[in-house]
Parts: C-alpha cells; structure tokens; sequence
C-alpha cells in the first residue's frame, strides 16, 4: 500500500523520530534515504512511501503521533 506524507503539524517535529519511522514502516528505504526524505517533509513538500501490509496499523498510529498528514493511495 503507497502513503502520501504531506505534512507535520508538528509543533517542534524531532527529524530523527520521524526519519526513523519512515525507514520502519516503509518496504524499501534505508536510514539514509529517510533522512532526505525526512528533510523533503518537513521542507514543505509531499513524499510518498510504500508500506508493508503487515505494517499498515504501526504506521497510521506512528505517523499520527509524530503529526504527519498522510493520505492512502489503492
């Protein structure tokens, strides 16, 4: 299942949790790759992840918490 993470809404948003979480939930990026990615988000602009299905229920519930506006793509 693809994820589009728009934005966090974040107060003060830790990069390191949410560059964490992105490598966790997502099927096929590194920590390196979560890093820019992290970046991007929190630049503004919209990022798209693939996430495992046994994943699916973590990530909602990781990615509410850290403030991350996301919507589903079938």
């Amino acid at each position: 299942m693809k994820l589009i993470l728009l934005s966090c809404d974040a107060q003060r948003p830790d990069k390191r949790a949410i560059s964490t979480c992105i490598a966790e939930i997502s099927a096929d990026i590194d920590p390196s790759l979560s890093r820019e990615l992290t970046d991007i988000l929190l630049e503004g602009d919209s990022v798209e992840i693939e996430v495992g299905d046994k994943n699916i229920s973590s990530a909602y519930r990781a990615l509410r918490k850290l403030g991350i506006d996301y919507e589903i793509v079938e």
